[in-house]
């Protein structure tokens, strides 16, 4: 871990910053040390923003805003990696970037590891069985909105297989800027 980098993505609008306790818990996770992100961050106007914290197991190095512009998502291509890693959310992201450049005419990729839905390259991902909303049991990073919504129950990790996907009456996609995003429509290529 010695001098590795590391990051948050924080979504605030309004001059609010959100979901600020999961993110510091999973600092502390990532570096066992607490720090408080809160006095780091102060929103510099009412827009969607998106703070882009980076960090090492010493200090903040950085905190930077951007206005958000959510990306358009409607295409997947299936992506199959058995030795890919990312339990911590690091700056180096080249192994995701290399699957991600395979994508193709796809807007996005889904990853699948040991031959389990894992990830997409940006956001957890969730499936609707018809009764309740899953998430995979091991996903590549355990995202700050996933957390939040496992705590309060809103989904329900699983092991979901291409095939449970590929039944599934709806998914969402979640990170810290999008939330819980439902995609009515989507297709795989």
């Amino acid at each position: 871990m010695k001098n590795e980098t590391f990051f948050e993505t924080i979504k605030c609008q309004d001059y609010k910053i959100y979901n600020l306790n999961f993110h510091n818990a999973r600092i502390a996770k990532t570096i066992a040390k607490n720090i408080n992100l809160s006095e780091y961050i102060y929103p510099l106007n009412a827009k969607l923003l998106k703070c882009k914290v980076i960090y090492n197991e010493n200090e903040v190095l950085s905190v930077d805003f951007e206005n958000y512009k959510k990306r358009h998502i409607q295409s997947f291509r299936i992506i199959y990696n058995d030795n890919i890693s990312y339990t911590k959310k690091s700056t180096s992201r080249d192994a995701i970037n290399k699957l991600f450049n395979k994508k193709n005419n796809a807007d996005e990729i889904i990853i699948i590891k040991n031959k389990l839905v894992c990830d997409t390259s940006i956001a957890n991902i969730a499936i609707y069985d018809g009764y309740h909303w899953l998430t995979p049991k091991t996903p590549l990073l355990e995202g700050t909105c996933r957390a939040r919504l496992l705590e309060k129950k809103q989904i329900f990790t699983k092991d979901i297989t291409l095939s449970m996907f590929k039944k599934s009456k709806k998914i969402a996609l979640m990170n810290a800027m999008i939330d819980f995003d439902i995609l009515n429509t989507y297709s795989l290529v």
